[in-house]
């Protein structure tokens, strides 16, 4: 089971990566704007807010990242999955309910195949 749950985090990782780069390098962007459904015009008045945004979602991936390797303090991992799970759920209940789906549900996973660990 921790195989499972090391697995789950690492994936939440790496939406987290994914969103980074979205937010913060292809904002302004056709795959940027097809991924937020944004306007050029909306985008670019933005692009320095989603930059931020980008920037905080890397921080939650370094900290799952943190959390996988050899000698990572205990609880690291649940701190920063919880962190997501609480993005995702005010971020699904203010601005889209896709969130829920795409940062709220893999972390939740990844904390209860932690927690059967």
């Amino acid at each position: 089971m921790l195989l499972a749950a090391q697995i789950a985090s690492a994936v939440v990782a790496l939406i987290h990566l994914y969103i980074l780069v979205l937010e913060m390098f292809l904002w302004t962007k056709p795959a940027g704007r097809r991924a937020f459904g944004l306007t050029p015009e909306f985008a670019q008045a933005s692009r320095v807010l989603a930059a931020n945004q980008g920037l905080y979602n890397g921080f939650l991936a370094a900290g799952l990242v943190w959390s996988l390797l050899p000698g990572a303090p205990a609880g690291v991992g649940v701190f920063f999955l919880s962190c997501v799970l609480v993005a995702g759920v005010y971020g699904a209940a203010t601005a889209s309910r896709k969130i829920l789906f795409v940062q709220a549900l893999p972390a939740a996973l990844a904390l209860l195949l932690q927690a059967l660990a």
